[in-house]
């Protein structure tokens, strides 16, 4: 590890200690109510009650797969359909027109209400949560598909084009490689709305999961309850976000590293 990393999470650490020290030492001296505000020590106990007893949902490790469940279901399929309509979208002037004010018409309905819909239509199963997950995922994908296709160097499609490649082709070897840093740059947010669209869900009407053990905490005046539900989803936010990480050096390996990061130590 190097000089660099090592400060890095030396400053985090520092960080973590002076916001929940910090937090710890102004409810205990009550300069902050914990009863509205919770306590770092109330909410390390909470989380170790739910592991030893479960909560009143059941076990703590079935609301995480729930919740998991539905925003891994659900970021896939926005994924998939975010990166297919915006390439095509991207590729087709003509089609990309047509559609444009329908899209922008319904990205900005409100995703609280969509998700009401969702659950209606649907039911109270994960199945409403997915769809609602994957509806958040689409529109933040799309847009960067949209706009990696656009981007793509014309002299490059040009040339494939000259050389024989038929539009599949050029879409396949041009313009997705072209276009991947962008898209792998919104999944960096994109799994975190899979999250809120499944924890959404699960307020608005579920039987298990993250949003209903935070909602029964909320019924109960638990502000412990309701933190440690929200450090749980946290916690999953940040080893997705280490995953996708994983992926785009993975699949971005080709690229030539920047000058910034080769040069930092």
């Amino acid at each position: 590890m190097t000089r660099r990393r090592l400060a890095i999470l030396a400053a985090q650490v520092v960080v973590l200690i002076i916001v929940f020290g910090g937090w710890q030492l102004f409810t205990s001296l009550k300069i902050v109510d914990p009863f509205f505000f919770g306590q770092p020590s109330g909410i390390v106990r909470t989380a170790w009650q739910w592991v030893q007893h479960g909560t009143n949902q059941g076990s703590i490790w079935l609301q995480i797969y729930t919740t998991m469940e539905e925003a891994v279901f659900g970021f896939l399929i926005g994924v998939a359909a975010g990166i297919v309509v915006g390439v095509l979208l991207g590729q087709f002037r003509f089609l990309s027109d047509v559609l444009s004010p329908y899209i922008k018409a319904v990205n900005a309905l409100p995703r609280i209400v969509l998700g009401a819909l969702f659950v209606i239509v649907l039911g109270l199963g994960i199945s409403s949560k997915i769809v609602l997950a994957a509806f958040l995922v689409f529109f933040v994908v799309f847009f960067n598909a949209y706009q990696g296709v656009r981007e793509v160097d014309g002299n490059l499609v040009n040339n494939a084009r000259i050389l024989g490649a038929s539009r599949m082709q050029v879409i396949r070897n041009v313009v997705l490689p072209s276009a991947m840093t962008w898209i792998i740059a919104s999944l960096h947010v994109a799994f975190g709305f899979a999250v809120i669209g499944a924890v959404v869900g699960e307020v608005l009407g579920a039987q298990h999961g993250l949003g209903v053990l935070i909602t029964d905490s909320q019924n109960n005046f638990n502000t412990d309850g309701i933190f440690a539900g929200m450090i749980i989803i946290g916690l999953i936010a940040l080893v997705a976000e280490w995953l996708i990480s994983l992926l785009e050096r993975r699949l971005l390996a080709w690229r030539p590293q920047a000058s910034s990061e080769a040069s930092a130590v």
